[in-house]
């Protein structure tokens, strides 16, 4: 891609806007084959655990296989592909819960610091959906990222001045991404989010500015979704290498009502909202800022850096619930193959997929391309998989609403998990680390 022009044919225009789509080749997808029984033999126990999620048949094993006690109370309790709990209430809703916990930063990302106080949503239709768009990197901010990745000092304003792109094996989060990937969760389980708990451990010697930076951001984010910050605890630890946090949402959801993946069934079409691959995009474009801006124009960049925007899914969770959809999912680590997955694992079903239909950015291709990552198998928060009886509906519906969604494919009876590419048949495997680690750790 010489020059600052973007080629017409992968649909990106000169204006960045958001149309910009382009199938990645198969070629992406080397790690997806036919593995006998769906899925590969556990790793050996000598082998240990590696950071990112606990591999599908330990979490069967050693977490799922050890709860056995139950209450009617819990209308959908601990599972695969099960994000929140729902519990019933004397009222006329019932409660839901999630849990979600990650090393926090006060740093985007962990790689570049740019103005992350939610805007007014564009009045645009691409960007209508939209509760909060980050502030695009200045000239100067561009800048220091490249200095940044070539150890030059940098001259960038303050608010936007590079960090190290040198990344540790466990994947950063800030407050504001922990709190978002909860309501996102509680949203695809059909429920409202309403509040968020949260848990600081802290090591020792940490600066009480640092406690309040993450507070702070982690009101702004609550402030944004509409949420209110009920409580927690917060301690300085010892035992505590790096800012650890676990963030508590609570949601209501309507008697009767039950989106979780017990509610899809053979038949029902797969649809996504958006783009898969957004949020390892813009972690990527982020920490390797520097070694894009060498072969891509800066804009491109920029764009892929700031998909954080498309991070919510509560407008699509919102619309398809109004529409009559049956479950709902929320794409993250594992990528969309591991959504998909999950979606099958969840429902107890096959599923039959096409995968020249899964919509991706051309920016997404460019990056993956660079720095070596499989879009299928990267971070796509952002990406809601919804089933439904009638897909092309709830596509229209959510396309009315201003989100871009895609019919997909459909559940199957059975356990084939089926890929096509044309005329090309893949059988889809367990869920594989997240591409994100990898590439990080180039």
């Amino acid at each position: 891609m010489p020059g600052g022009k973007a080629p017409a044919e992968c649909g990106i225009s000169a204006d960045n806007s958001a149309s910009a789509e382009c199938s990645a080749p198969l070629e992406h997808i080397a790690s997806v084959g036919r593995s006998g029984p769906m899925g590969r033999s556990a790793a050996p126990e000598s082998a240990g655990l590696k950071t990112g999620k606990l591999p599908v048949n330990a979490m069967k094993r050693s977490v799922l296989g050890q709860i056995r006690t139950k209450r009617e109370e819990v209308l959908s309790g601990a599972g695969v592909g099960r994000d929140c709990a729902i519990f019933s209430s004397c009222g006329e809703q019932n409660i839901a819960i999630c849990v979600q916990e990650a090393v926090v930063t006060v740093r985007p990302d962990g790689a570049v610091r740019l103005a992350e106080r939610g805007k007014t949503a564009s009045s645009d239709k691409e960007d209508k959906y939209i509760v909060g768009k980050p502030a695009p990197l200045s000239a100067e901010g561009t800048s220091a990222v490249r200095k940044a990745s070539e150890g030059q000092k940098s001259s960038a304003p303050p608010g936007q001045e590079a960090v190290s792109g040198t990344w540790t094996d466990e994947m950063e989060m800030t407050m504001a991404d922990l709190i978002a990937k909860c309501a996102n969760n509680l949203a695809a389980g059909g429920a409202r989010p309403v509040a968020v708990m949260t848990a600081l451990l802290l090591p020792q010697d940490t600066q009480e500015s640092r406690v309040r930076a993450l507070m702070a951001q982690a009101e702004e984010k609550c402030r944004e979704l509409s949420l209110e910050l009920a409580g927690g605890q917060t301690r300085i630890t010892a035992a505590a290498a790096m800012p650890i946090a676990t963030v508590t949402g609570y949601g209501t959801v309507a008697m009767g009502r039950d989106h979780t993946l017990k509610a899809a069934a053979p038949g029902q079409d797969i649809v996504l909202s958006k783009w898969i691959g957004l949020q390892g995009t813009a972690r990527i474009a982020r920490s390797c800022a520097g070694q894009l801006s060498q072969r891509y124009p800066a804009w491109l960049v920029e764009e892929a850096a700031g998909f954080g925007r498309y991070l919510s899914v509560l407008p699509e969770a919102e619309a398809a619930m109004g529409f009559g959809v049956c479950a709902m999912h929320d794409a993250s680590e594992g990528g969309i193959l591991g959504a998909l997955w999950e979606l099958a694992e969840g429902a107890g079903t096959g599923l039959l997929t096409d995968m020249r239909k899964f919509p991706l950015r051309q920016e997404t291709v460019e990056v993956c391309e660079c720095c070596g990552a499989n879009p299928y198998e990267l971070l796509s928060g952002g990406c809601l998989v919804m089933t439904a009886w009638d897909g092309e509906g709830l596509a229209a519906a959510l396309k009315a609403a201003g989100i871009p969604a895609t019919v997909v494919g459909k559940l199957t009876r059975g356990n084939d998990r089926i890929l096509t590419n044309g005329d090309e048949i893949r059988y889809l495997d367990r869920p594989k680390r997240d591409e994100i680690y990898h590439t990080h750790g180039r």
